[in-house]
């Protein structure tokens, strides 16, 4: 018999109804060469007689004795995580697993233990039903197999072509092999000598695990991947040197009792299902958090390079050889290597000419006092001119250089420049300047620094955003590339302090725009008339030092304001125009002038001490310090809550108050995007978790006057914590905004799926004691805030009467396009996890109502599903549905409302209010939605929004259908739902409610 009769064989005998697929998978042919090789008893047996040939022996005997039938199935596998195959082979339904899996399983069972279908699916989104149909395929491992794997995607996450590829680096190719196939063949054992993934480490296993190597040398198991993913995993064993079975399950007694209760196969299992995305540590000596909150690595994640943190830790070391954090930059070396920049840029110099010619008045005066460093002096300068292209006033003090600087005017145009034959020393060069400028702002610029591009321009833009603002200051980061200063203190004897020195500047208490004590003089932009009615710098402390410490003290004592700006970058070669033994000496000397003359400010400032640090950094707020606690970093677009919580903050700031944002769970994002979607006052502490809560509070002790904690289960979850560290919260207010009352949801999901009945037939916890149950820990706030008057009741009636309602902040911003000019539907909603409203509506709709519309409106009526998607939500059913397409998470919806006729709202359970039918009716998009949905908003069907019925399929499909060819209905809901956007989420009323709800807490 050839190989192809014995695939078709194969297929017909254990297909007998047609099976997966009119052509024969790759999982589904019989191998023969293999099967012999693998299982010798077989050979053995076709000598003796039993069986006509090596397929007839698998069908008689082999299956029985649980044989796979190629290395493409693992049938002891298939039968170990299927217990109910088993059961089933047990009672003769089947008489192996894999006569399970191809007659029913391939469509959702994993075959092998390094292959998962639901994972393939889910990470090949383009893989519908349609195209496996098209291309005639069984399932998403047929596609795997036949050729899906050679565009380098993965069908596990212990398997990864790319990386694989790159250890070997085609040492170890085979002709005509995928490198999957290369992994299972394991020719001379390549697949223990090298890495598949970033999540095991074959050659670092057999070496702390000597046992398994005799197992492989037995043919007990073929590898070491093989032996962790099937025996090693439930015993314990650690599958690489950066994750630590032993520590992670002592470390965390949750994970203990999820893996006891089988919620998870091993700690491993839940480091990489969450962990890994929460924060958690991996091993004693993986730093795992503070890694990743690097932009770089923070970047790397959100664009797919790597699916989480550990993978780019994990990759970065075995790159290294050593971990991440042990590389760093020497300052000596680094202040050399500025100083050979500087040099080498002395050719340009003198073939450019540098201009500051202006023919218009200047926006800003610049002072740059000089001492010899020519080099230095025309690097920042031809920064200054690129950061800053505007009508510039550059005035230059030459204070007694010999070098090159005495002759500047040939390398520099448009300057006022005035050489002294001495050295006048800075600050009396300042002040001699000062009478010079002819602008409005005047910059004290150092010439050892490079300009950020824009440095200039933010920093004028802050000083005018605001008269009281007296100065402003940047980050300045040192030649090392880390921080010199991100704002200054000082302390009450007089000493001052860099805030945050030595940090990544990138850190988020870095950056976010704060009232300091002072900023270097290395980059000081403040008023002209401010500084010339307060007579420059205070020629007491001449020659140089603590000058602008006590120029921003008297800014401060006259009622003005001096801020940190982190987006006015200054890169600085500290003490690059002085000694540092020579700096020293006179910074002594001029802090006790310091102290004399500004004793009376320096009462009331801190004690010098470096746990003050936090309380110090910033001038006392207007408004109360609020730490806000979320699930995660609130971006507009994740959608379920989190813009209302974007929008609680931003309303925060409005009132004057001090906000630090603080995820429960670790989500890895851009910097840019993170700081985009915040106002640039609030400190967003995205490199924190659940996991920091307790040593946060310890460091940030008395430095919030109110907890603002957003969704009941993060209080409930946080509650021993905040009793624990309750020494740290001195006279600190609590307010747990519920953002939706849950247990209405939970009971109408479980009446909508069919959950709702114990074996008695009745619910098993009836309202009252469900609503009890989970606001048993409002007790613990001063402030309950929901979302809607129903939810109010609702926490009322659990016993808590100190509630205030807080809806949401929309304005209209109607979209343009006409009636004519759209088409199509549009869903917007985040997916967060399997038994999400918005998946089981989409769900919904896809099957019950999408059939009837494509009927009535044609095939070419298709569905737009817009929104953030969790990794762990299998969405490979909604690919296999005909007419919608799913977009992701997107920076702007605009486009989306613009472009569609009728948004769909076909949610059959949730709680609060629906802030997509507000933003849907704000961009002038008609909606359809269920009652359910329509009650919560308190609008009326006909006038402001159309019924889809509880929702009823029927009645879903005949209002979709009439408002979408109905253009004087369209016109109509929409302009009446502008109105009702306008009358209920008006952002003024929404800043009052905010305000009385702080006014509640105080109270």
């Amino acid at each position: 018999m050839t190989s192809e009769t014995q695939e078709v064989a194969i297929f017909e005998w254990l297909a007998p109804d047609g099976g997966p697929a009119r052509r024969t998978p790759v999982w589904l042919r019989f191998d023969e060469t293999w099967y012999r090789s693998r299982y010798p008893q077989a050979a053995k047996d076709l000598v003796a007689g039993v069986g006509s040939d090596a397929l007839g022996h698998y069908r008689a005997v082999g299956q029985v004795r649980g044989y796979s039938p190629n290395r493409w199935f693992d049938e002891g596998w298939y039968l170990a995580t299927c217990p109910d195959v088993v059961a089933a082979v047990e009672a003769g339904t089947y008489r192996s697993g894999f006569m399970h899996y191809v007659q029913e399983g391939y469509r959702e069972r994993s075959p092998h233990w390094l292959f998962s279908e639901k994972y393939y699916r889910t990470h090949t989104p383009d893989l519908t039903g349609a195209v496996l149909k098209s291309e005639n395929l069984a399932n998403g491992y047929d596609h795997y197999l036949a050729g899906g794997e050679c565009d380098f995607r993965s069908g596990s996450r212990f398997f990864d072509p790319e990386v694989f590829r790159h250890y070997t680096s085609g040492c170890h190719d085979l002709p005509g092999l995928s490198a999957f196939e290369q992994f299972l063949v394991n020719a001379d054992g390549v697949a223990d000598r090298t890495r598949a993934s970033w999540y095991f480490d074959p050659v670092w296993y057999l070496t702390r695990y000597p046992d398994v190597g005799q197992l492989i040398a037995e043919k007990r198991v073929s590898g070491a991947l093989h032996h962790y993913l099937t025996l090693g995993e439930q015993a314990g064993y650690s599958p690489q040197a950066a994750f630590s079975e032993e520590f992670y399950r002592e470390k965390y007694p949750d994970v203990s009792a999820g893996v006891g209760a089988g919620l998870f196969r091993s700690g491993y299992d839940h480091f990489l299902t969450a962990g890994a995305f929460e924060g958690r540590q991996p091993a004693p000596d993986a730093p795992l958090a503070e890694y990743a909150a690097r932009p770089m690595v923070r970047a790397d994640v959100e664009s797919g390079i790597f699916r989480d943190p550990f993978a780019h830790w994990v990759a970065s070391r075995e790159q290294t050889d050593r971990a991440p954090d042990d590389r760093s930059i020497d300052e000596a070396h680094s202040k050399m290597m500025f100083v050979r920049e500087a040099a080498g840029l002395l050719v340009e110099a003198g073939r450019r000419t540098l201009d500051f010619s202006r023919t218009e008045p200047p926006t800003v005066s610049v002072i740059m006092v000089l001492h010899n460093q020519f080099p230095l002096t025309m690097m920042a300068l031809a920064s200054l001119r690129d950061c800053f292209p505007g009508s510039l006033e550059l005035i230059v003090i030459d204070s007694g250089s010999r070098d090159e600087t005495v002759r500047l005017e040939q390398y520099v145009t448009g300057a006022k420049i005035r050489h002294l034959d001495y050295n006048a020393s800075f600050l009396l060069s300042c002040n001699m300047a000062l009478d010079m400028v002819s602008a409005d702002a005047v910059l004290y610029l150092n010439n050892d620094v490079k300009l950020a591009p824009g440095a200039v321009q933010i920093a004028l833009d802050r000083l005018a955003s605001d008269g009281r603002i007296g100065a402003v200051g940047g980050k300045i980061i040192r030649t090392n590339g880390l921080l010199q200063e991100a704002g200054s203190i000082i302390w009450r004897d007089g000493g001052a302090y860099g805030y945050l020195r030595d940090r990544d500047p990138n850190c988020p208490e870095a950056n976010f725009v704060r009232d300091v004590d002072y900023c270097s003089g290395a980059f000081l932009l403040t008023s002209t008339s401010l500084a010339r009615s307060l007579n420059g710098f205070d020629t007491a402390y001449a020659p140089a030092y603590f000058e602008e410490s006590d120029y921003c003290v008297r800014l401060i004592r006259n009622s003005y304001r001096v801020v940190y700006d982190p987006s006015v970058v200054i890169e600085h070669l500290e003490f690059g125009s002085s000694t540092s033994a020579a700096s020293m000496a006179l910074m002594q000397r001029n802090r006790r002038i310091f102290v004399t003359k500004q004793a009376e400010f320096l009462r009331n400032q801190y004690p010098a001490h470096l746990g003050n640090a936090v309380l110090a950094r910033s001038r006392p707020a207007k408004g109360p310090r609020v730490l806000f606690i979320e699930d995660r970093v609130p971006l507009r677009s994740l959608g379920s809550g989190y813009v209302r919580s974007n929008d609680i903050v931003r309303s925060l700031v409005r009132q004057g108050c001090a906000v630090t944002v603080f995820p429960v769970d670790a989500h890895y994002h851009s910097l840019s995007r993170l700081y985009g979607d915040f106002p640039d006052t609030v400190e967003v502490l995205f490199d924190r978790s659940a996991e920091d809560l307790d040593s946060f509070l310890e460091e940030r002790a008395g430095a919030f006057d109110l907890v603002w904690i957003g969704r009941t289960h993060n209080l409930a979850r946080l509650r021993p914590l905040l009793d624990e560290n309750s020494r740290y919260l001195p006279g600190t207010r609590f307010i747990l905004d519920t953002e939706a009352v849950v247990t209405p949801r939970l009971q109408l999901r479980d009446d909508v799926l069919g959950l709702t009945k114990g074996r008695d037939g009745h619910r098993p916890q009836d309202l009252d004691e469900a609503l009890r149950a989970e606001f048993e820990c409002a007790y613990f706030c001063q402030q309950v805030v929901a979302v809607t008057g129903q939810d109010a009741a609702l926490v009322r009636r659990a016993g808590h009467q100190n509630v205030a309602v807080l809806g949401h902040s929309v304005r209209p911003r109607p979209t343009p396009a006409s009636f004519a000019e759209r088409q199509g539907l549009l869903f917007v909603g985040s997916i967060v996890d399997e038994h999400s409203p918005n998946l089981d509506s989409l769900l919904w709709f896809a099957r019950e109502v999408m059939p009837r519309l494509r009927d009535t409106l044609g095939s070419e009526v298709r569905l737009t599903a817009v929104g953030s998607r969790s990794r762990k939500v299998d969405l490979s059913t909604l690919y296999e549905l005909d007419g919608i397409d799913i977009i992701g998470e997107v920076d702007e919806l605009e486009p989306f409302y613009n472009t569609r006729r009728v948004f769909v709202a076909p949610t059959r359970f949730a709680g609060g209010i629906p802030y997509k039918i507000h933003e849907s009716a704000a961009f002038g998009l008609p909606v359809v939605a269920s009652d359910l949905l329509i009650g919560q908003l308190g609008w009326t069907e006909g006038r402001d929004i159309l019924s889809g019925g509880a929702p009823d399929a029927q009645a879903f499909a005949a209002a979709v259908t009439r408002l979408y060819q109905d253009e004087a209905l369209w016109s109509g809901i929409r302009d009446a739902a502008l109105r009702r956007i306008e009358e209920d989420c008006d952002p003024a009323r929404f800043d009052a409610a905010v305000a009385s709800v702080l006014e509640g807490a105080r109270r």
